[in-house]
C-alpha cells in the first residue's frame, strides 16, 4: 500500500482538466512543446487552406458557360490592376472582371465572415446549434431588405439590411436585459422572439407588396446569393472582414477562458460583460454587413465550426483561424456548384449549402453522439 500511494500521487499530479487550463500541465517542458505543436499545426492547416482558396477562386474564375483559359484570367488581372493593354476580348474580359472575379471574392469573404460568427456566437451562448443568424440578425437584416426591394429602391439593399440586422440586435439585447441578467439562455431565447417578429413581418410585406419579377428577386434574396455581387460587394465585405472578422479571430484565447463560464473567466482576469458586449456587437455587424451583399446564406456558420473542430480539436485560437480559410473554400466552391450545375438555370448558393450542410451536419451529430449524451 506504501508504494502504490506515490504512484498513484504521480498518475494524479500529471492529469489536466479539459480547456484553456489544459495548457498547465505538471511538467514544464510539455507545455511548450505542446503548445508549439498546436500552433505549428494550426498554422500548417491554414497555409493549406489558403493554397487551396486559391485554387478555388481560380476554378470559380475559369468554369462556366464560357470557358477561360488562366491566361486569360491574368491578362484581364493584369490590365486592370496594372494597366497595358488586354490582349482578350472586351466580352470575355468582362466575364473574368465584372462578373466571375468579384462575384468569387465576395463569396469567399461571406463565407470566412460567416464561419467565424458562428464559432463566437457558439462560443458566447455555450450553445451547439448556434449561428450567426442566432440573435433574429437574418430575419431583421430580411426585412430591411425585403423593405427596399419592393420600394424599388436596390440600391438601398445593403444599407437597409445592414440597418435591419442591428435593429434586430439591439432588440434581442434589450429583450434579454429586461429579463434579468445577461445570460447565454436568456439571449438565445430573445433572440428566438425578435427572429420570428422579423420573419413574421417580412412574410406580411411580401404577401401584401410583391409581384412578379419583384417576387422573384426577393425570393433570390432570401435563399441566399451572390449573382448580383460586384466590386462594391468585395469592398463591402472585404472591409468589414478586415475590421471585424480579423480581431474576431484573433479572440481565441477569450474564447477559451470564457469556455467555463462567467466566474472562471472573470478569476482568469476578463472583463466577462464588456467582453461578452463588444463581441456581440463585433458578430452583429459583421454579419449585418455580410448578409447585406449576400442575403442569408445557411449552414456555414452552423456545420463547419463543428467540421473544424473535429480536424483540430476545441482551442479556440485554433478554430477560428481555420474555419475562416474553410468557411471561404466552401462558399466559393459551393457557389461555383450553383452557378454551374443546371446551366443555363443558376441556384441561389443558400440552396446548395443547404442541401449540402444539412446531411454534413448529420453525420457530425452521429459522429460526435457519445459526446453530446
Amino acid at each position: 500500500m506504501t508504494n502504490a500511494r506515490p504512484a498513484l500521487a504521480s498518475r494524479t499530479s500529471t492529469r489536466v482538466a479539459p480547456g484553456p487550463a489544459a495548457d498547465v500541465p505538471a511538467h514544464e517542458g510539455r507545455p511548450a512543446a505542446h503548445r508549439d505543436r498546436a500552433t505549428t499545426r494550426t498554422w500548417l492547416l491554414v497555409a493549406i487552406g489558403l493554397a487551396v482558396l486559391v485554387l478555388a477562386l481560380l476554378v470559380a474564375v475559369l468554369v462556366g458557360p464560357a470557358a477561360l483559359t488562366p491566361a486569360e484570367v491574368w491578362s484581364s488581372v493584369r490590365h486592370h490592376m496594372l494597366g497595358g493593354e488586354a490582349t482578350l476580348s472586351t466580352l470575355r474580359d468582362a466575364i473574368v472582371w465584372e462578373g466571375r472575379l468579384p462575384r468569387a471574392l465576395t463569396a469567399a469573404a461571406v463565407g470566412a465572415g460567416l464561419a467565424v460568427c458562428g464559432v463566437v456566437m457558439q462560443a458566447l451562448t455555450r450553445n451547439p446549434l448556434a449561428d450567426p443568424y442566432l440573435l433574429g440578425l437574418s430575419s431583421g437584416a430580411s426585412l430591411g431588405a425585403v423593405s427596399v426591394l419592393l420600394l424599388g429602391l436596390t440600391v438601398l439593399l445593403p444599407v437597409a439590411a445592414f440597418a435591419g440586422a442591428g435593429l434586430a440586435l439591439v432588440a434581442s439585447l434589450a429583450l434579454a436585459g429586461t429579463l434579468g441578467a445577461l445570460t447565454p439562455t436568456r439571449t438565445v431565447l430573445a433572440g428566438l422572439a425578435v427572429s420570428q417578429l422579423a420573419a413574421a413581418a417580412t412574410s406580411l410585406v411580401i404577401f401584401w407588396s410583391a409581384e412578379g419579377d419583384s417576387y422573384r428577386e426577393v425570393l433570390t434574396w432570401l435563399m441566399g446569393s451572390v449573382a448580383g455581387a460586384g466590386w462594391s460587394s468585395v469592398a463591402i465585405a472585404g472591409v468589414a472582414l478586415l475590421v471585424l472578422g480579423v480581431p474576431l479571430a484573433a479572440a481565441g484565447n477569450v474564447l477559451d477562458a470564457m469556455t467555463f463560464g462567467d466566474h472562471a473567466a472573470s478569476a482568469l482576469g476578463v472583463p466577462v460583460e464588456r467582453v461578452r458586449w463588444g463581441l456581440l456587437g463585433a458578430v452583429a455587424l459583421l454579419t449585418g454587413a455580410l448578409v447585406s451583399v449576400s442575403g442569408s446564406i445557411g449552414f456555414v456558420g452552423l456545420v463547419l465550426p463543428h467540421a473544424v473542430r473535429a480536424i483540430v480539436g476545441s482551442r479556440h485560437r485554433a478554430v477560428l483561424p481555420v474555419s475562416a480559410v474553410a468557411g471561404a473554400i466552401v462558399l466559393v466552391l459551393a457557389d461555383t456548384l450553383a452557378r454551374t450545375a443546371f446551366e443555363p438555370r443558376e441556384l441561389p448558393v443558400g440552396v446548395v449549402t443547404a442541401a449540402l450542410g444539412a446531411p454534413a451536419f448529420a453525420w457530425l451529430l452521429h459522429r460526435t453522439r457519445r459526446s453530446l449524451t
